[in-house]
């Protein structure tokens, strides 16, 4: 974690350490983003710091500031959303507390300054100059094009959904109190400039947002101004505030955050529920009675020790166990993620192009960052013999409009097969090509009607 601010020589406290302060200048040409791959981006995105350097001393442990003098990538940053935007938005139909929030930082508290109903941008405009409110965008990505191209592969690089907040501060004023955050944080400066401070964490990798106040948390570990094209970066639960220096033009800034409910904590018990469901159809003790009254009393040390032993006995069985099932997070993953990025009408997300698959055909896979695999219960049997099925969830025909709207209903997309079809399909998943005839299923009728059915959901393609 960042040093804390210790007594000098002279028995007087130093000011704010400094965070890890990267300066870049212009390198002389155009300096854009590298969309070749999810990696590529996420490196353009920090650079000149390394991804393996990043995650091994900054991811999750502390903030990481990069303060660049490139005209080029301030330009291009200013491009992905400014305060000009609000007016051609507004007239698409946006809803305060929906889409947009007003708000201001007065007295330590947030003052939510918004109307009822649609938005109207001089309505907007007005509350912006004259009561020197926070113009908070929910979601970008919706509405902006290469917001949705960097969320998305940001989306496969970490294997979370990605969401966005634009805030735009006038001169001279703070939107938001102090406050932690229950996501990953990434903030680019887009216009003007903002007056950052950060706090020692109370709570490390907190699992849930909430406010603090001034004389709780003391004076900044870090202080310091993002100007356009400046990076910053730091984990949940560092507590921070940011406003506006007077004076000047107004600031926005872009917070990319991710990371929500995505810990081993929350993996454990989205996986911990099937791994009980299918031990207690072998293990007759686990399938036992409770003693009697068990639940009237607080529970006794005898019931601990058998809780204790049950767990060592799941723990072992994890150990050996090839296929864990995930109950929830790897589909609520899939479903609420934004589709593949494209130009035009994206066609070759919903329609299968092509040849069709035949038996003799080469077939590669396709979108693979947007596919998942997955093992559960056939739904249609409900016995004690259950048989597990294959899944397979997929993001292309989700929603951009939708994205990280919370409320929004999603519905999942995607197949199911037989768990005799798992090789056959890790076949596909894990080669660059492969002959239909060649995969591992008995007939060739099995072969021809899943490649059959993997096209007709513009999962593969014919090479």
């Amino acid at each position: 974690m960042p040093k804390k601010a210790k007594p000098a020589e002279n028995g007087k406290e130093e000011g704010p350490a400094p965070c890890k302060q990267v300066k870049v200048e212009a390198a002389g040409g155009p300096c854009t983003l590298n969309f070749d791959s999810p990696s590529d981006l996420f490196e353009s995105l920090i650079s000149p710091i390394k991804t393996e350097t990043f995650f091994q001393e900054f991811w999750e442990q502390k903030p990481l500031l990069i303060q660049r003098d490139d005209p080029a990538l301030a330009t291009y940053y200013q491009s992905l959303f400014r305060l000009s935007d609000l007016k051609s938005l507004c007239s698409r139909g946006m809803y305060y507390g929906r889409d947009i929030n007003v708000c201001r930082c007065v007295n330590g508290k947030k003052k939510v300054l918004n109307k009822d109903g649609k938005v109207h941008f001089l309505q907007l405009r007005k509350d912006f100059d004259q009561k020197r409110a926070t113009i908070q965008f929910h979601q970008p990505q919706r509405f902006k094009d290469e917001l949705w191209r960097i969320q998305e592969k940001l989306e496969c690089y970490f294997g979370s959904l990605v969401g966005s907040n634009v805030y735009i501060t006038p001169a001279g004023s703070q939107g938001l109190p102090p406050h932690y955050d229950d996501v990953e944080v990434f903030i680019l400066q887009l216009e003007g400039e903002k007056r950052w401070r950060l706090y020692q964490p109370t709570v490390p990798l907190a699992r849930e947002y909430s406010v603090e106040a001034e004389g709780r948390i003391g004076r900044p570990a870090h202080e310091f101004t993002l100007k356009p094209g400046d990076f910053l970066y730091f984990p949940r639960g560092t507590i921070h505030q940011a406003d506006t220096p007077p004076g000047l033009a107004h600031s926005a800034h872009l917070t990319i955050s991710t990371y929500q409910n995505n810990s081993w904590g929350d993996f454990l018990l989205d996986t911990i529920s099937g791994l009980v469901f299918d031990t207690a159809k072998e293990d007759l003790e686990l399938r036992g009675g409770l003693p009697r009254q068990l639940l009237l009393v607080e529970t006794t040390a005898v019931a601990r020790r058998r809780l204790s032993g049950f767990l060592r006995m799941l723990a072992d069985r994890l150990e050996g166990t090839k296929e864990l099932l995930s109950a929830d997070m790897k589909k609520d993953f899939v479903m609420n993620r934004l589709p593949p990025y494209y130009v035009g009408d994206g066609a070759e997300l919903s329609t299968p192009g092509g040849q069709l698959p035949r038996l003799d055909s080469i077939v590669r896979l396709q979108f693979k960052d947007h596919i998942i695999l997955t093992v559960g219960p056939d739904p249609d049997r409900s016995d004690e013999t259950q048989e597990k099925m294959v899944y397979i969830y997929h993001s292309l025909k989700n929603s951009r409009e939708t994205h990280m709207m919370g409320n929004e209903e999603t519905e999942s997309h995607g197949l199911r097969f037989p768990l005799s079809h798992m090789d056959a399909l890790r076949q596909i998943w894990n080669t660059t090509a492969i002959s239909v005839k060649d995969l591992n299923l008995t007939t060739d009728e099995e072969k021809e009607s899943l490649a059959l059915a993997l096209w007709t959901e513009c999962l593969i393609q014919v090479v």
